[in-house]
Formats: structure tokens, C-alpha cells, sequence
């Protein structure tokens, strides 16, 4: 009962958030690995239809790469957002004694971005256009709780953990009405939280929820939405839940 609480605490205020940055950020990638050959694939969204695709794989017994792609597209009475952001990252990950597993990545990406905004007669008054590219460094650590959840008489085992990422963000080739615009940059810090409940074999249903802090005052790329994802993750090995 204290995490459906916790989730739909979550809910409101993810809700009342504003989307006034050119960057909406994609939830970090937390695959939890264990050993060589062990695959993480996951699909999400949220409330303002972000989805994201995300993949990893063990190429050794503590060496990894990792995908993310995310999408936002979509249209309101006073603008349209388009961003596609993809991102690679290679990452250390060790197994740690009591079921906990601590990962470390680094990466970088890009994509573009562009909005349009509209007057009340919806008729196009700015149209802004970029691309985006980032670096960053991230860093994950997990355990399996002893507790299961109990639901319908089932108990779902849980796993949850913890996600530091930190990214430097550039916003490249900028126009407002096709007219050169200097860019942006800025520093963000993304602390995240996960909840995995396994639902049958490989598939686990996951909640992330968290916050992105911009360390620099921009006008277009700055820290304006805080993270939450509700997906399904698949885990093609036999430690899903950290066994």
C-alpha cells in the first residue's frame, strides 16, 4: 500500500509540471547485469506520451553496452514538441555480496528537437528548431528486497534501486524562425529511483521516478521535467530478480 501511495504522489506531481525546455530528458538506464550474456530490454512511457526504448547486454562477466532511444511528439492547444534523443553507453558492472549489483556508465548522444507555439487563434506564431548532444557519466546500484508483494494471492518478488546520472547537454545549430540563435549548454544531475515487480518468468513490470536539477539559468535548455516511467523490462537470463 505505501508504494501505490508513493506512485500516485508521484503521478500528481510529475502532473503539474511544465515542459517550457527544449530537452526532455529519458528516463537513465538501470539493466542491473550480472554476468556475460545476460540481455535487458525495456519499453516506457508517462503522462506526456515520452516513450523510450532502452537494451543492454553482458558482453564479459563485467563489461556491458547499453541503448536508450526516446520519443516525444505531441501537440497542445498552445504547441507542438518534437524530440528524438538516442544515446550508447559502455559500462563496468560487479556483483556485490547480500543480492546487490553496482553498475557504472558512460556515454554520450544526441538528436534534435523543435517546437512550435501558437497564439489562442492557433496560428503558428515561432517556430524553434536544434539539435541536441550530451555526454555523461551515470552510476547504479540495486538489490532484491527480502519482502514480496502480496496480491491476490500471489507474492511478486521485488527488486529496487537507484540511478546518479550526470550529463553535459548541448544545444546546437539553433533557430527561431530559421535565424541563427546562439546556443545553450548546461550541466544536469538526474537522481532516479526504480521499483521492479516480476510478474512471470523474464517480464517485470517497472516504475522510475525522479528529478532533474540544471546547474546553469537558461531560457531553452534547462531542467524543466522531472523523470517518471511506468514499463515493462524483459530480463533473458535466469537472475531476473537477482538470485
Amino acid at each position: 500500500m505505501k508504494h501505490l501511495l508513493r506512485v500516485a504522489f508521484l503521478l500528481i506531481l510529475t502532473g503539474l509540471t511544465g515542459c517550457a525546455s527544449l530537452y526532455f530528458p529519458p528516463p537513465p538506464h538501470a539493466p542491473m547485469l550480472t554476468h556475460q550474456g545476460e540481455f535487458y530490454g525495456s519499453v516506457s512511457t508517462n503522462q506526456h506520451t515520452n516513450y523510450a526504448f532502452q537494451a543492454a547486454y553482458g558482453l564479459t562477466n563485467h563489461l556491458a553496452v547499453a541503448g536508450t532511444f526516446s520519443s516525444l511528439h505531441r501537440k497542445k492547444s498552445d504547441r507542438t514538441e518534437d524530440i528524438d534523443f538516442g544515446e550508447a553507453s559502455l559500462g563496468y558492472f560487479t556483483r556485490l555480496p547480500d543480492k546487490r549489483v553496482l553498475e557504472v556508465y558512460v556515454g554520450g548522444g544526441g538528436g534534435s528537437t523543435q517546437r512550435l507555439e501558437r497564439n489562442e487563434a492557433q496560428i503558428t506564431t515561432r517556430t524553434l528548431d536544434g539539435s541536441l548532444s550530451k555526454v555523461f557519466a551515470q552510476v547504479n546500484y540495486a538489490r532484491k528486497k527480502k519482502q514480496n508483494l502480496h496480491l491476490f494471492n500471489h507474492d511478486f518478488p521485488l527488486t529496487y534501486g537507484a540511478a546518479l546520472r550526470l550529463s553535459y547537454m548541448q544545444l546546437n545549430n539553433f533557430t527561431i524562425d530559421k535565424m541563427p540563435t546562439p546556443g545553450e549548454n548546461n550541466v544536469f544531475f538526474e537522481p532516479i529511483t526504480f521499483t521492479r515487480t516480476q510478474i512471470a518468468g523474464p517480464v517485470q513490470l517497472q516504475l522510475i521516478s525522479g528529478q532533474i536539477f540544471g546547474f546553469r539559468s537558461n531560457k531553452y535548455l534547462k531542467a524543466a521535467n522531472s523523470v517518471f516511467q511506468v514499463g515493462i523490462v524483459i530480463n533473458l537470463d535466469k537472475n531476473t530478480t537477482l538470485d
